[in-house]
């Protein structure tokens, strides 16, 4: 049965994985098919860009243009809605609170938080790692799973974006990241990516640093290389749902990559 794990690195600058040359950005090179250069949506603000990849839509159709959420008023369902309206399981494992509006109740099988604010989102992220590792090494994956880090982030609002001090949290985000891939049994379909990236200390603008993204697919049999076409944050959604065997939702505006 496909699974698959969503692993979404907040603030991931294309050009900080090309800087760092981590050893899993190399392996996803040779093992993936990958873009360097998909766009986000604007505002290219943390939860806007988590509303439209998992709803397929632009901010303007869903309504969240802040870090704070406010009900939809002509509401979109969401990748966990057409996942469970599908008969599929969804599980999160994140450490910023706000990405809990994602889904609508009942939407999740299971749902892990470490509260970055609690605990610093370096040892929030590593907590919540550990909770996906150990998930993994129980079998225990639902057929859907998102994975989120937002230490690249907090360090880029900290030190700014390309800082020693940035690159070094996104290696470390890197380097957790590999640890639970490693685990992954091989049929388990693989999504990285970012949400945005940012520049100076801020990120919002429609500047290339803050809009563009990297998107990396990788599944057993697939024919490495990278992604020619134009791609979109709003289209993980509907790839997702291809691969589970799920029909997208009417209202979905992206399209499957593969």
């Amino acid at each position: 049965m496909t699974k698959v794990l969503l692993a979404l690195i907040d603030g991931l600058r294309p050009d900080a994985l090309e800087k760092i040359n981590h050893p899993f950005y190399r392996e996803l090179r040779e093992t993936s098919r990958w873009s360097l250069s998909a766009r986000t949506v604007m505002p290219s603000v943390t939860l806007p860009c988590h509303m439209s990849l998992f709803h397929s839509v632009p901010a303007d159709r869903h309504g969240i243009l802040s870090n704070t959420y406010a009900p939809q008023v002509r509401p979109v369902n969401g990748l966990c809605e057409v996942l469970k309206n599908a008969n599929k399981s969804c599980s999160f494992f994140y450490t910023w609170e706000p990405l809990r509006d994602l889904s609508r109740p009942l939407s999740l099988t299971r749902s892990e938080y470490a509260s970055g604010q609690q605990y610093t989102f370096e040892k929030a992220d590593s907590i919540i790692t550990g909770c996906l590792i150990n998930t993994i090494r129980n079998d225990a994956l639902t057929d859907f799973t998102f994975f989120y880090q937002c230490w690249t982030d907090e360090a880029g609002h900290k030190y700014g974006w390309m800082s020693d001090e940035y690159l070094q949290a996104a290696s470390l985000c890197l380097d957790r990241l590999q640890q639970a891939v490693s685990l992954l049994p091989e049929d388990v379909k693989l999504i990285v990516c970012a949400d945005h990236g940012g520049h100076d200390r801020s990120h919002g603008t429609e500047a290339n640093e803050d809009m563009l993204i990297p998107i990396f697919l990788r599944y057993k049999g697939i024919e490495p290389g990278k992604l020619e076409q134009e791609l979109s944050i709003i289209d993980i959604a509907p790839t997702i749902v291809q691969w589970l065997g799920a029909a997208p939702d009417p209202d979905w505006e992206g399209k499957s990559i593969l």
